[in-house]
């Protein structure tokens, strides 16, 4: 018989009041070296929710790895109650090799919910399955821009569907909270097909850390934290209230050639405005990019060279606007 209380977790039982590090084997590389995922398990004494924290889904996303390693290597993962399970990287070959998938080519966060059998995405996404997900109450998956494409701090769901999703946004405060719907292979698609909660938070570039953004993850956190009655510490007050944002549309190049911004991330852009323009690289021909629409940049993309139909600046449109 299992102990009382006790969380059961890659073949361990974890009592109330411990605090766990084990590692999910996943599978082994070419060479022979095993690849594992570091788990850590923190249980208060008392009862309550199971909240997961993760990050490195794609490994090259930096900024969420940095905002778990410093929520652990600051002590500010005690639960008052209840459990927390933080994962700071799933996807250790991306890590590795500094890349967004894994070594076959795949995306983790378009394989859930995984096969014991399938590819190595598909194995790392049931393993996940198998052993966390069905312990998770609720969560924070964190993110950042992918390839060159940085994000400002941001926080994606769901909204109106369900009350604790509504209350976790709310609760986390990022300066945006984005309406963004379920996309199929997702974790997040997954859990809210089992009835569970994740919210995304969104902030930076790969490969690069973004401070602010950082400093924001962990600040939500706290927040939430203390909204599930996990910590008795408020945490800090968000320097302003969250932009509630149903509508956002990224701009995309209508012409190839070099990409010059004339905003940055966090301006306000006006419908008609010129932000940007696309030129060929002889001195030929340049053309103003002018917005179609009003709104905030969130996402923003630094790479010079554009094709047609590259994502240049995403825009986020406040509720009230």
């Amino acid at each position: 018989m299992p102990p009382v209380g006790s969380l059961f977790i890659n073949g361990l039982h974890i009592l109330p009041g411990e605090r766990v590090l084990t590692r999910l084997v996943i599978s082994k590389l070419p060479s022979g070296a095993v690849i594992d995922v570091p788990v850590h398990v923190i249980r208060a004494v008392a009862p309550g929710p199971v909240l997961l924290l993760m990050a490195g889904m794609h490994g090259d996303e930096v900024n969420g790895i940095e905002t778990i390693r410093r929520l652990l290597r600051r002590n500010l993962l005690q639960p008052a109650c209840g459990t927390i399970i933080a994962i700071p990287i799933l996807n250790i070959y991306g890590f590795l090799n500094f890349s967004r998938d894994v070594p076959d080519g795949k995306d983790v966060n378009r394989s859930f919910p995984g096969h014991p059998r399938g590819s190595v995405a598909s194995r790392v996404a049931h393993r996940f399955m198998r052993e966390i997900m069905p312990l998770v109450d609720c969560g924070i998956d964190f993110h950042t821009g992918g390839a060159a494409r940085a994000n400002f701090p941001q926080l994606r769901c769901v909204l109106g569907e369900d009350d604790l999703t509504d209350a976790l946004a709310e609760a986390f405060a990022a300066p945006f909270t984005l309406h963004a719907r379920l996309r199929p292979g997702s974790l997040r698609a997954t859990a809210h097909a089992l009835g569970k909660s994740i919210i995304v938070f969104e902030t930076g570039e790969s490969l690069r850390l973004d401070e602010p953004g950082i400093e924001a993850g962990i600040a939500g956190t706290l927040r939430v934290l203390h909204h599930l009655g996990m910590s008795t510490a408020e945490g800090p007050a968000p320097i302003s209230p969250s932009i509630v944002c149903h509508r956002h549309r990224w701009l995309r190049a209508r012409y190839a050639g070099l990409f010059r911004a004339m905003v940055k991330l966090g301006d306000y852009v006006e419908q008609g405005q010129v932000y940007g323009s696309v030129a060929d690289p002889y001195g030929l021909q340049s053309v103003r990019l002018e917005s179609p629409m009003s709104g905030y940049v969130i996402g923003f993309n630094h790479m010079p060279v554009v094709n047609q139909g590259d994502a240049l600046l995403h825009l986020a449109v406040p509720d009230e606007a």
